[in-house]
């Protein structure tokens, strides 16, 4: 297969891989109402599913650089794939909590091996309208997914959107395992025209050890926002706002729908948003939004929020992802990027956990006031970020 045909087929493997890496995401939160009356668990108990995932993904993502190396990124995300489909079907099969418990740290690990991989190699190549393309994708599937879930709930059992991913997922792993055999090597990265910025290769390495921590608590807090909002505002809409079934579908659709709309979006602008200034804006946007979650003047405006939020967050992360080897070098961020993604993976589920925690202790009221001030530490550690690596010149990205 020729070089150029090679890399077109990985490029749409890459995004499809990114919508079937988002729709459980889309899923779970929507999903959660109807699978907690079938397991007789409480309305928190999704933040322990959450939780658990995440010690999988976590631990997949320090040792993502090593695997690419060993294995390949086709091999990996072949990997990723089948060790998805496992993970998937013990919640599709389980007959109890326990099992699903067991299943998330699974599908964790997979989705780390995916979500790591994916955005490691292509943030290094300096594609920066297919960085925005693949969290694009991935905004298809979580925007899909409540749609997928929701449609399965009327016509049956929620565990029939379960059986559609793991076909997703085989499908996935035996294509990279085919473009592994027609493609073993991969393709040379391009390479930006800022790539190591003098500052940092000057910097001591307390600095240096300083930005990597404040650099991973910023994807930390993020993808806990991102995240925490997804998941818990199909709980919010039916328990607090008192929507129903379908109402509180469309409105979970919105929040995610958005987000892949801006996301693509970004992608597609004749002259690319500076990812700084996605940063700065999205993350405005962000805290007027939450706020007024928190205020809840009204269901209609309420749910606008929360499609706002989406839109305001859609840009960040890859935005951040494609800022990292500008502030610190290619070389450092090759593994740098994923252990950023392992950080986000931890906030997205160990901050919605904590907010599951805190409404099992108190009610569905308190998610606004949750999400507002994880907003406002978002904006608050990357201006630390800033301040301690700041942004001289932008790379140009190879379209």
């Amino acid at each position: 297969m020729a070089a150029g045909a090679a890399n077109r087929r990985s490029d749409m493997l890459a995004l499809g891989s990114f919508v079937v890496l988002g729709l459980p995401d889309g899923i779970l939160g929507t999903a959660w109402p109807s699978m907690r009356v079938t397991f007789g668990s409480p309305v928190g108990d999704l933040g322990l599913i959450l939780l658990l995932a995440t010690s999988g993904s976590v631990l997949v993502t320090v040792f993502v650089g090593t695997l690419i190396q060993r294995l390949g990124v086709p091999a990996l995300l072949a990997v990723a794939g089948s060790c998805s489909a496992l993970g998937v079907a013990g919640f599709a099969l389980a007959p109890g909590l326990g099992l699903v418990l067991g299943a998330a740290v699974l599908g964790g690990a997979a989705a780390g091996m995916m979500d790591a991989g994916l955005n490691t190699a292509i943030a290094l190549s300096g594609r920066q309208r297919l960085l925005n393309l693949l969290h694009g994708a991935y905004g298809v599937g979580t925007a899909i997914g409540p749609l997928v879930v929701t449609a399965a709930i009327l016509t049956g059992s929620w565990r029939s959107a379960y059986l559609l991913l793991i076909v997703l997922d085989l499908v996935i792993a035996v294509s990279w395992l085919r473009h592994r055999r027609d493609a073993p090597a991969p393709a040379p990265a391009e390479k930006t025209q800022a790539l190591e910025p003098r500052p940092a290769a000057q910097w001591s390495r307390r600095r240096y050890g300083l930005v990597v921590a404040v650099g991973m608590s910023v994807f930390f807090l993020y993808t806990g926002l991102e995240v925490g909002a997804g998941e818990w505002e199909a709980s919010f809409c039916r328990g607090h706002l008192g929507l129903s079934t379908s109402a509180t579908g469309l409105a979970t659709f919105g929040y995610w729908g958005a987000l892949t709309a801006v996301r693509i979006s970004l992608a597609l602008v004749p002259r690319p948003v500076a990812p700084r200034t996605v940063v700065r804006v999205g993350s405005a946007l962000a805290v007027i939004a939450t706020a007024i979650i928190w205020w809840q003047p009204g269901s209609t405006v309420t749910v606008i929020a929360f499609a706002v939020l989406g839109g305001a967050l859609a840009g960040v992360f890859p935005a951040l992802v494609s800022l990292t080897p500008v502030r610190i070098g290619e070389r450092r961020a090759q593994h740098v990027i994923a252990w950023q993604v392992g950080a986000a993976a931890a906030g997205g589920a160990g901050i919605s956990a904590l907010i599951g925690l805190l409404i099992g202790a108190t009610s569905l009221a308190v998610l606004g006031p949750s999400l507002t001030i994880l907003a406002l530490l978002v904006v608050a550690a990357e201006l630390i970020l800033t301040r301690l690596a700041p942004v001289t010149r932008q790379a140009h990205p190879v379209p």
